[in-house]
């Protein structure tokens, strides 16, 4: 069941690419990220009322990091760099939680758990086939993204909170409250969603975001950052796969070998064993 739970997150914002091909192309995707943060943390509070389970200074410091700078440095880069580029630049995620947990805590990453976040991203890169075509900006863009996403899932785990839901509904709401100005600065008023466009967006409020975050908090906190780092590569599975189902994209070989790749690396890591706990050095926070 953790396992379950924990791949809620990678793929339901696997989705994402679908969704928005199919119903949400029409709006700015600075809105769209405001759609899908604000309306998504305000819910959760309606439904379960709570104050911040953190203080206001973690709290503002994971909003802005693991939601508004995150989608801001997201965007920015889908712009600049063909999605499959992004897509396999966002797979270094493994590799950047060990590299974060190396260089601020002190933990060496295993071996075969470096083997293994290789093998998974040399499959994402079959699976998207990226253009050779690199823009610099782009990719500092992703590769930014992807080491806030990480430092933030660090932080998650090591600091101590229960109240896991109260940590998603307040992260997006402080985050999404942050994306308005740049949101309104950048592509100007908000525009009104069309008819068309609403069961793309509640799929993205209530799945791909309230669920899917709060799934993602919830595993980094019962199985740790590594896990969850290894488990995030079916994102870009779960991409392709409905680009193909629902987009009319056809896979290749070398596509259909790096699926072959990233199911192989996920099947042997062996959860939740192979994961250690991770607990704060004495006075770190």
């Amino acid at each position: 069941m953790p396992i379950l739970i924990a791949l809620l997150a990678p793929l339901l914002w696997g989705s994402t690419y679908a969704v928005v091909s199919l119903y949400l192309v029409d709006l700015p995707p600075l809105w769209v990220a405001v759609w899908r943060a604000l309306p998504a943390g305000l819910l959760l509070l309606l439904l379960a009322p709570r104050r911040p389970p953190l203080p206001w200074g973690k709290l503002g410091l994971l909003a802005f990091c693991n939601i508004g700078a995150f989608f801001c440095l997201l965007f920015l880069a889908a712009y600049r760099l063909p999605g499959a580029v992004a897509g396999t630049l966002g797979a270094t995620l493994p590799l950047t939680l060990m590299a974060l947990n190396w260089l601020r805590y002190g933990q060496r990453p295993a071996l075969r758990w470096l083997l293994l976040a290789l093998v998974g991203l040399g499959g994402v890169v079959l699976l998207l086939n990226p253009s050779a075509k690199l823009d610099p900006l782009g990719v500092a863009c992703a590769l930014g993204a992807t080491v806030l996403i990480g430092q933030s899932s660090l932080w998650m785990q090591r600091w101590p909170v229960t109240d896991l839901l109260g940590l998603t509904a307040w992260q997006l709401v402080l985050g999404g409250a942050m994306l308005v100005p740049l949101a309104w600065l950048l592509a100007g008023p908000m525009p009104l969603p069309k008819p068309q466009a609403l069961p793309g967006l509640a799929w993205l409020v209530l799945a791909n975001t309230a669920l899917a975050y709060w799934a993602w908090i919830w595993a980094i906190k019962r199985l740790g950052s590594q896990v969850m780092g290894m488990l995030a590569l079916t994102n870009p599975l779960v991409a392709v796969s409905l680009g193909t189902l629902l987009v009319g994209e056809v896979l290749n070989l070398s596509q259909w070998l790096g699926i072959g790749l990233i199911l192989a690396s996920l099947l042997l890591m062996k959860w939740p064993l192979g994961s250690p706990s991770l607990k704060p050095a004495k006075g770190q926070p």
